[in-house]
C-alpha cells in the first residue's frame, strides 16, 4: 500500500523524512488509504513540527489523481445552468501549491485559497486553478438558484455583470449550459450531411435603427421615411426584452446600433451603456464621427466592430453618398485603427460599381480589418439603381474569390459565393449570417417606431413592439415564413448556407418567399443572363 501511496502522492512523499514511513509501517491503526493519507500526514506534521503545508499538498495531489482517473462521460444535456458534475472544490490554507505539482515554485506560505479541479465538458481537457471570486460567485448563483437580478441589485451592479460572470464560467467549463433553442425548423429543408453548425445559432442579433436621422442622403437608401426616435425609456424596455429573449433561448445577444446615424439620437450613449449593462455584444453600423464622440463611446465600452460604407472609388462613392464622403471615411478608418477598434467596410454592389470593388479593396488593404459587400436591393431609393445580373455576377464572384488569396481584408458574406466555393472544392461557409439568409432566424431589424422587420433591406414586417413582445414577434407566422425562406430553393443542396437574398429577389419584383434569387448562377451556362424587372 505504501508504494501505491507514493504513486498517488509523488510530490508529498518525496518531501517526507524516512521516519514517517517507518512510523506508518509500524502503526497497526494507521489509515493507509489514499483518502486517509492527508489526515495521517497532518497528524505527523503536528507531532513532529514538520512542513505545515504538506497535508494541504496531499489534498491537492489526491484531487488531481481523482481528476485524472475519473471516467469522462459525454456532457449531459441540461435544461438550466448546472455545475459541472466532475468539478471539485478544495479549501487549502497554504499557497502556492499548484506550481509544486509541476516541479515549480518554492515552499508555500500560509494563505487561505479555494482550488478548483475539473475537466472541460467539451474538450475533456484537465483544468486546475485557484478559484477566482467570479468563479465562486457563479457556482453560488447556480447552486443556490439565485436570481441574477437580485444578486446584481444587492451588489449595486448592473445585471449584465452577473450574466457575464455566468457566461464566463460556462466558457471555462465550470458550468454546463443548455444548448441554443434557435435551431432551424418550421419545415426548413435540410439536405443530408448538413453540418450542425449551420443549423443552430449561438448568437441572436438585433439590428436596431434607433433613429432615422442621417447626415447623408445616399442614392440607394432603402428607407427615407420620417420616424420619431425611440424614446429613452422605451429603449430601456426594449433592451430588457432583448436580454430576456436571449436568456430564454440560451444564446448570446448582440445589438448592432444603426440608423440613420445612431450618434444623432440624443440619448444614444445612454442606450449604448444600457446595452452594455445587460451583457449584450455591442456593434455600430454608422457613419464617420468626430474622434471626441468616438472617445465618449469608448469610455463606456469598445464595440465588437464599427462598420462604415463605401460604394466604390472616390468619384463613384461621392456620387452615391455625397461629396467628400470618400476622404472622410478613409480618415475615420485611421481613427478607428488608432483606437484599436475593429473596422469593417460594407459596399452595396450594383451593376455600376462592380469593376471598382477590387481596386477599392487594394486602397483599403492596410486601412481596414474587413471588407465585404451586399448586392443592391432595388427598393426605396435603391430602385433607381440596378443589381447585378446572374452571368456578370458569377464573373465578379470568381474574381473576388481569387483576389481573397492575396488580400486578407476581403471577407465573404453574400451566400451565393458558396456556389463558386463548392465548384472550387473550397468548402462551404455560413453565408450572409452564418446560416444562409438569417432573416427572422438569428437576427431581426427594429425601426425607431417599434416596427420589426425580418430584414432591413426590404419591406418585411413581422410585428410591432408597441403591441407585441419580441418573443411573440419571433414566434409569429410572419416570422416563421421568412425563416423558412424561398420555396424554389428547397431542393438545392446549398440550401442551409444560401437560400439567396430575399431582399434582392424583392427588388426584382418577385415574391421572395416563393421565387429564387434572380442573381443565382447555380448551373448557369452561356453568356450573361438578362433578368426582367
Amino acid at each position: 500500500m505504501i508504494e501505491r501511496l507514493k504513486e498517488i502522492f509523488p510530490i508529498c512523499t518525496g518531501r517526507l523524512p524516512a521516519g514517517f514511513w517507518r512510523q506508518l509501517r509500524d502503526s497497526t491503526d494507521a489509515d493507509q488509504t489514499a483518502e486517509g493519507f492527508p489526515g495521517r500526514l497532518g497528524a505527523f506534521v503536528a507531532a513532529s513540527a514538520g512542513e505545515g503545508y504538506l497535508p494541504d499538498l496531499a489534498k491537492v495531489e489526491l484531487a488531481r489523481f481523482r481528476l485524472r482517473n475519473r471516467v469522462q462521460d459525454s456532457p449531459p444535456r441540461v435544461e438550466v445552468l448546472q455545475i459541472n458534475p466532475g468539478l471539485e472544490l478544495l479549501d487549502v490554507s497554504w499557497s502556492p501549491l499548484l506550481p509544486l505539482l509541476d516541479g515549480e515554485g518554492s515552499n508555500p506560505e500560509p494563505l487561505s485559497q479555494v482550488l478548483v479541479f475539473w475537466r472541460h465538458p467539451r474538450t475533456g481537457a484537465e483544468r486546475q486553478a485557484v478559484a477566482e471570486p467570479e468563479d465562486l460567485l457563479a457556482l453560488k448563483v447556480v447552486a443556490e438558484r439565485l436570481d441574477p437580478q437580485q444578486v446584481a441589485a444587492a451588489a449595486g451592479r448592473p445585471v449584465g455583470v452577473i450574466d457575464a460572470v455566468l457566461e464566463k464560467a460556462v466558457t471555462k467549463g465550470l458550468l454546463l449550459a443548455p444548448g441554443s433553442k434557435l435551431r432551424r425548423g418550421d419545415g426548413f429543408p435540410v439536405p443530408e450531411g448538413t453540418r450542425a453548425k449551420f443549423l443552430q445559432a449561438e448568437v441572436f442579433t438585433l439590428q436596431w435603427h434607433v433613429t432615422h436621422r442621417c447626415d447623408l442622403h445616399c442614392r440607394h437608401c432603402y428607407d427615407r421615411s420620417s420616424r420619431a426616435d425611440v424614446p429613452l425609456a422605451r429603449g430601456l424596455e426594449i433592451l430588457d426584452q432583448m436580454r430576456a429573449f436571449c436568456l430564454r433561448h440560451h444564446v448570446g445577444g448582440q445589438v448592432s446600433f444603426s440608423g440613420g446615424n445612431p450618434f444623432l439620437h440624443p440619448d444614444f450613449l445612454h442606450l449604448y451603456r444600457a446595452a452594455r449593462d445587460r451583457n449584450l455584444i455591442l456593434a455600430i453600423l454608422g457613419n464617420p464621427v468626430a474622434g471626441e464622440r468616438l472617445d465618449a463611446l469608448l469610455e463606456i465600452a469598445h464595440p465588437a466592430f464599427y462598420q462604415v460604407s463605401l460604394e466604390g472609388l472616390e468619384e463613384h462613392n461621392d456620387l452615391i453618398r455625397g461629396p467628400g464622403n470618400f476622404g472622410a471615411v478613409l480618415e475615420f478608418l485611421d481613427i478607428l485603427r488608432q483606437r484599436g477598434i475593429f473596422s469593417m467596410v460594407m459596399l452595396t454592389l450594383t451593376r455600376a460599381n462592380m469593376d471598382e470593388v477590387l481596386p477599392l479593396t487594394e486602397i483599403l488593404r492596410d486601412r481596414v480589418d474587413l471588407f465585404t459587400y451586399n448586392r443592391l436591393s432595388m427598393v426605396g431609393e435603391g430602385a433607381d439603381l440596378e443589381s447585378p445580373h446572374p452571368g456578370e455576377y458569377r464573373a465578379f464572384v470568381r474574381k473576388y474569390v481569387e483576389a481573397r488569396k492575396t488580400n486578407p481584408v476581403l471577407a465573404m458574406k453574400d451566400s451565393l459565393i458558396n456556389i463558386e466555393r463548392e465548384q472550387r472544392k473550397q468548402g462551404l461557409f455560413g453565408g450572409c449570417t452564418g446560416f444562409g439568409c438569417g432573416a427572422a432566424f438569428n437576427f431581426v431589424s427594429l425601426l425607431p417606431d417599434g416596427q420589426v422587420h425580418a430584414c432591413r433591406k426590404f419591406p418585411s414586417l413581422i410585428g410591432d413592439l408597441n403591441r407585441q413582445t419580441l418573443e411573440e414577434i419571433y414566434q409569429s407566422n410572419a416570422a416563421r415564413s421568412y425563416r423558412r425562406g424561398c420555396r424554389e430553393c428547397d431542393a438545392c443542396r446549398l440550401r442551409p448556407v444560401c437560400g439567396g437574398c430575399l431582399a434582392v429577389t424583392c427588388g426584382w419584383g418577385r415574391d421572395p418567399l416563393q421565387k429564387r434569387d434572380p442573381g443565382c448562377f447555380m448551373n448557369l451556362g452561356g453568356p450573361a443572363e438578362e433578368v426582367e424587372r
